[in-house]
Formats: C-alpha cells, structure tokens, sequence
C-alpha cells in the first residue's frame, strides 16, 4: 500500500500515539510506503530519504503503487517560496512551506482534488555555490525537534532541505548524513556549502551544520543562526565559549 501527503505537513511519530515524539515531518507532496495499516495509525517509510515513523491514518491520501513509483522515478519539483498556497477549485487555499513538493499535481489520478499551484517552482541540480542562498532562507527559523519548514526545524532537517532545495540528496538524521561524502582533514579545506559535524562526550554525531566563508557557519541551535567555526567546534560570540565540539567535516557536492 502507498501514500502521499495532501496537507501541509503532517507529524512523522517514533510510535503509533498522540503523545509519542515526533521524529521528523512529511511535507505536502511526499509520497511513501505504509508497512502497516491499523484503524488510526500507518507506519510509513518515506520514498525520499528512506525514513520510518508512524503517521494518522486520517491525515494522507493512497495512491497506487504505479503511480508511487511513477512519482519516484520523475525529477523532483519543489515549491520555492517561505511559504504559498495550493488552490482547490472551490477557492480553498491550502498554505504549503518552502520544499513542498510539486510533481503529483500533472496526475489526474493522484491529484483527484484538481490542485493547482501557481507560485515559484525549483528543481534540478543548482551550482554549489547556491547552498548558501538556499541556507539564508530558513535563518532566524526557530528549533523544532522533528521539523522541516521555516516554521520550526532542526539541524539535520535544515541541512537535509538546504540541499534538497538545490538537487542534493542528504539523509534524514545528523547521523546518517555523517555517512555521507568525503572527509576533509581541515577546515581550511571546505567550501561554503560543505557540512560539520559535531559529537557529544560520548563520540555520538549530534549536531551538523553548514560551513559558511571566512570561518562561519550557519545551523539549528535554537534558531537557524550564524556562528563562528574553528578547529575546536562552534564558538558562540554571544556567550563567549563553544557549543559545539567538532567530529569531522564532510564534503558531499
């Protein structure tokens, strides 16, 4: 059995409960496997980034598995906006955040509410260069654990929709993404646009941001904010001291 989002965004959970945390979030537009189907709940594994979690069965539509894998072969198009809406011929706007994604609204037969969108479109792979442009997009968002959007995010979900705006896959979690690309051996290796990653005491990869020029670096600590980078980790000027020890730097473009 297949899915899509035709919300906003709807809670990606750990478990099958109200109260459970909520992992990660789907976007308008992202399709997915349901792995099991119970009365209230799915537990769903998204097409993009492989990532599982528990959704309400009353908040997506089903669509064939045809057209899952149509959707998953076809170029990703995304709404390019902070924020725009989808129309419905009765008038009614749905409000979609930035990274939605688009392609399902040129199916019929998926798009059975006859959407329409008509804000600013983005797809395919941009210069690396663009990163940072894309990255100023979500500054000032507020940390939210789980989150996607300009609404509320978190780092890897920052650094995961960053590069997803401009045709670059990333994993979901910090993680996951630290598995990626090749390690550099100094800092002054990177580029702008290249990933940090950063562990806790215990050598776990906890936190990953994007390398900025002359030494910064912009993530999701509290809010999508820009810090400095050193040898060392993150140094907050605010606070006088570092917050971030760093692990490794990775290249991923």
């Amino acid at each position: 059995m297949f899915g899509i989002c035709n919300l906003a965004m709807i809670p990606l959970r750990a478990e099958a409960s109200d109260k459970s945390e909520i992992v990660s979030q789907v976007l308008f537009g992202e399709h997915f496997e349901v792995l099991e189907l119970y009365k209230q709940w799915s537990h769903i594994r998204l097409q993009y980034d492989q990532y599982e979690g528990w959704i309400d069965t009353k908040q997506y539509q089903i669509i064939s598995e045809s057209n899952f894998q149509q959707l998953s072969s076809d170029a990703i198009i995304l709404n390019a906006d902070l924020i725009e809406y989808i129309l419905a011929p009765s008038n009614l706007l749905i409000p979609i955040p930035l990274g939605s994604s688009l392609s399902f609204l040129n199916y019929p037969e998926i798009n059975t509410n006859s959407f329409d969108f008509e804000g600013t479109r983005i797809n395919g792979v941009k210069p690396k260069n663009n990163v940072i442009t894309s990255a100023f997009m979500y500054l000032n968002a507020p940390y939210l654990w789980g989150g996607k959007t300009p609404f509320g995010i978190d780092c890897s979900g920052f650094t995961q929709m960053v590069y997803k705006l401009n045709g670059y896959k990333l994993l979901r979690d910090a993680s996951q993404q630290a598995t990626q690309g090749e390690a550099l051996s100094f800092i002054e290796e990177s580029e702008p646009g290249d990933l940090a990653f950063f562990d806790n005491d215990e050598g776990r990869i906890i936190h990953v941001g994007i390398i900025m020029e002359n030494n910064y670096i912009i993530h999701a600590s509290g809010k999508v904010r820009i810090d400095r980078l050193d040898h060392l980790g993150i140094y907050n000027a605010e606070t006088n001291k570092h917050t971030h020890k760093l692990r490794v730097i990775k290249k991923i473009i």
